[in-house]
């Protein structure tokens, strides 16, 4: 156990310094990125439990060897299956682009949470993880501090320039707004898997940002 987590940490500490320079390392990409779709679908309809790696490479058409090389344990591919669900998110706020017009860092939000609801595998791996992160020594956590410190700045960043453009209001504390935003998506992602996808995911966040926006906006 103690050389697994070892391992482990290893492996979430090399995600942490990678950072979005991942993208850079061509080399395996694309074999790596059908695993990761390949294994969340998995986990997603039998269990993560119940799930073999070699099953995985079988549904992939590779060796269960050729899988263990980009993903040593389970635990590592289900953390990188999440780290990709994070990195999306990311991507779109770093390609958003538009006129701080008062309702752009709004739309950009919406979008992001359209995208995540129309994967349920993700939310439901998502959530597995994300319970890790109340372990400080757990390598989720550092992940997990890293990426949401950097999501609440991005947030907070883009609403003030629409609040320096003078589109939105100036008085507000836009850094606790995206914290907010941020915990009322997660809030209800968990909702959502607890409820086995009954509620109104894309609709509950909807209606969030809609007061949100009216919150924001100038009388």
């Amino acid at each position: 156990m103690q050389a697994f987590r070892e391992s482990f940490v290893t492996y979430a500490s090399s995600v942490v310094a990678r950072g979005t320079k991942r993208g850079s390392y061509a080399v395996g990409r694309e074999r790596r990125e059908r695993i990761l779709a390949v294994a969340s679908q998995r986990f997603f309809e039998a269990g993560y439990s119940q799930t073999s790696l070699a099953e995985v490479a079988r549904a992939v058409g590779i060796t269960t060897p050729g899988l263990t090389h980009h993903f040593p344990t389970k635990q590592h591919l289900l953390l990188a299956i999440v780290e990709h669900r994070l990195d999306v998110a990311q991507g779109m706020a770093d390609a958003a682009s538009g006129e701080p017009d008062g309702i752009r860092t709004i739309q950009l939000l919406q979008s992001i949470s359209d995208t995540i609801a129309s994967d349920p595998a993700l939310i439901t791996l998502f959530v597995l993880v994300s319970a890790e992160t109340a372990d400080p020594s757990s390598p989720v956590h550092a992940l997990f501090a890293q990426r949401y410190e950097r999501a609440v700045e991005d947030i907070a960043s883009s609403f003030e320039a629409e609040a320096r453009a003078g589109a939105i209001r100036s008085d507000l504390d836009y850094r606790a707004l995206a914290r907010e935003c941020i915990a009322v998506s997660d809030g209800l992602q968990l909702q959502w898997v607890v409820a086995g996808g009954g509620i109104d995911l894309s609709g509950l966040i909807r209606a969030h940002l809609d007061r949100v926006s009216r919150l924001i906006a100038i009388d």
